[in-house]
């Protein structure tokens, strides 16, 4: 069984940038997909991006734009620049990742995916 641990968040004014990293050793297979969803208290999951193995990404309206996901084959790290932040990106921020059969992770993985595996989290608090 690999391991997902996120690092990177932290105490950031509206405006700021934060990057997020997600060590992601033991899981990446073939077909996959690896992405970022966040939970403010109080509030539901909310998917936020996702890159799949052949480097096709997807973000939530709500970052587009603003945040850009990567991923580092060479480190096995999952990677999530964002720049402008607001008060409402306010949340524990967890990286997740899935695999999926040959040639499906593309199609199958969504922004809004239910993935099996994810990360402890990193608290991202934006303060205006």
């Amino acid at each position: 069984q690999g391991q997902l641990m996120e690092s990177g968040g932290g105490s950031v004014e509206v405006g700021g940038s934060l990057r997020l990293s997600c060590e992601a050793s033991g899981y990446i297979r073939s077909s996959y997909c690896m992405g970022w969803f966040r939970q403010a208290p109080g509030k539901g999951r909310e998917g936020i991006a996702i890159i799949a193995n052949d480097g096709s990404t997807k973000y939530a309206d709500s970052v587009n734009g603003r945040f850009s996901i990567s991923y580092d084959s060479a480190k096995d790290r999952l990677y999530l620049q964002m720049n402008a932040l607001k008060p409402d990106d306010t949340a524990m921020y967890y990286c997740a990742v899935e695999s999926f059969g040959p040639g499906l992770a593309p199609i199958l993985c969504t922004v809004d995916y239910r993935w099996t595996y994810r990360g402890p989290g990193t608290q991202v608090t934006v303060s205006s």
